[in-house]
């Protein structure tokens, strides 16, 4: 059998929980390209709700608690292999373009070329997108800041080189000549150059160039090209064309923005976002109004669309190049984002809710895979590195947590235990805390150290308005999830106790 090729598209900070209640708002028609002539994990779930851990997840198959990547800031060296090594070691040409944050170094340290900054990066800042932007002929990207928290002034000349701060007392506009990177995070507004000068689509073309290239090597070794975004996280910094497909969009009330926290945990009472927080704790009701989270949702969704077109591209190359019938194809991100949950947040928090943990995977792989398939069992991002290597005919050396996703979507198989767990020990904004969640039979319980826990009815209360931990007719199922639970943290030698 013919070797397979692999391209990995990876994207930073996208939920699914939220673009499932506004499915028919968002586009995203190259993930469904994936979706339509592939398979759809409908309930993926990540390691862990912050970069670090989970990107770490997505090189190890291990989750935080035994790699070792707690926080973005812990950075341990790397002691567990990493399946780009694995890859590179059995005859793959690998290649890495876009975001690491996973630890110290970077991509090219485990045997992959490319582009690959180290820890968080900037490719704005990088010599190869100088590059980038003199060989296309491209200016230096533009952004008009239409949004932006008050937090985000605090600092402003470091932030921006030039600006003009309005009056209104909850968000400012501000016009800067520097990247967004460059800023704040709690902001939005318009990239006014042309796309080509946003990071996705330099990522893009980066992969794009390296498949032409491969193609006309015509190379009988098999290669594995990996494509990390920045995005959708943001700050918001969508073009003017992506917007203006949402432009007349108005979304609806989010399902828990008005969400009171009664029966939640502390955990879900901190937000560091002005005005949104107050002495890093949410204001409820929330000080902003949802016309202002109706914009911030707009140009989220443009910048969604946008780096999905982005992502097209490679699609694109591939069919062009004729690669696409022996390339499996895996497309996901490494966490969610909290925008406009449990009482309005921005951005994410140590909760653990579908918000911060649901995201999109799905995978395509011609003539092995069945198109238009739906697996909706939980499944985790930690089984995504044990995939590929499977795929390749290849196996970790050493047990890893995570198992393959190809019995499912080749053999039709469901798992059993169908369940999955994601664990955090908090952002490190003054929070720390342990806590873990386990998903299982339609119902999740969540477990946060030193604070009251969660059960809910996923099937009935998809959006956790209602904690059941002190209903005693569920009591059985409480029971049953903390027992698998406990036997899972036992198997995969998890220090923290949380019972």
């Amino acid at each position: 059998m013919e070797t397979t090729n692999i391209v990995f598209i990876n994207f930073d900070h996208q939920a699914l929980h939220q673009w499932s209640f506004y499915k028919e708002h968002i586009r995203r028609p190259n993930f469904e390209r994936i979706t339509n002539d592939g398979i759809l994990f409908d309930q993926a779930y990540c390691a862990a709700p912050l970069c670090g851990p989970s990107r770490r997840s997505l090189l190890t198959g291990l989750y935080p608690h035994t790699h070792g990547q707690h926080h973005n800031e812990t950075n341990p060296a790397y002691d567990h292999e990493v399946y780009l090594d694995t890859l590179s070691e059995n005859g793959y040409d690998s290649y890495y373009f876009g975001k690491w944050h996973a630890g110290p170094g970077c991509a090219l340290d485990h045997k992959c070329r490319g582009f690959s900054p180290e820890e968080y990066g900037n490719p704005y800042t990088s010599p190869e997108y100088s590059a980038y932007l003199n060989t296309r002929n491209l200016p230096q990207p533009e952004h008009l800041v239409k949004y932006c928290f008050e937090w985000a002034f605090k600092n402003e000349k470091a932030y921006f080189e030039g600006y003009e701060k309005y009056e209104q007392p909850c968000v400012g506009k501000i016009y800067c000549s520097r990247d967004p990177r460059g800023g704040s995070e709690a902001a939005a507004g318009i990239t006014i150059t042309p796309p080509d000068t946003h990071e996705a689509f330099f990522l893009a073309n980066l992969a794009c160039d390296k498949l032409e290239e491969l193609y006309t090597q015509k190379s009988d070794k098999p290669f594995s090209i990996r494509v990390d975004f920045w995005g959708p996280h943001h700050p918001y910094f969508p073009t003017q064309e992506y917007y203006d497909l949402y432009k007349n969009v108005w979304f609806p009330l989010y399902a828990s923005y008005d969400d009171n926290l009664e029966g939640k945990p502390e955990v879900y009472f901190t937000e560091r976002n002005v005005p949104i927080g107050q002495n890093n704790r949410i204001v409820i009701p929330n000080a902003v109004e949802w016309d202002v989270y109706n914009e911030l949702l707009r140009h989220c969704a443009a910048q969604i669309t946008m780096m999905d077109a982005a992502a097209g591209h490679i699609l694109d190359k591939l069919d062009e190049l004729g690669m696409s019938e022996n390339t499996l194809i895996i497309w996901t991100a490494d966490h969610g984002d909290g925008l406009a949950c449990h009482g309005g947040h921005f951005d994410k928090g140590s909760y653990l809710s579908q918000e911060v943990l649901r995201v999109p995977l799905a995978m395509r792989w011609p003539g092995r895979i069945e198109a238009g398939q739906t697996y909706h069992l939980p499944v985790c991002t930690v089984d995504v590195p044990v995939t590929i290597l499977d795929s390749a005919g290849l196996s970790f050396r050493d047990p890893v947590h995570g198992m393959s996703l190809l019995p499912i979507a080749i053999q039709k198989m469901q798992r059993d235990p169908a369940f999955t767990v994601c664990e955090t020990y908090g952002l490190g904004y003054g929070e720390y805390v342990d806590a873990r969640a386990i998903m299982m039979d339609g119902y999740k319980y969540i477990a946060t150290n030193d604070q009251l826990h969660e059960l809910y009815d996923l099937k009935n209360d998809p959006f956790e308005l209602k904690n059941l931990i002190r209903i005693s007719e569920y009591k059985v199922i409480l029971e049953k999830l903390r027992d698998n639970l406990a036997e899972w943290q036992m198997k995969t030698d998890d220090p923290v106790r949380i019972f």
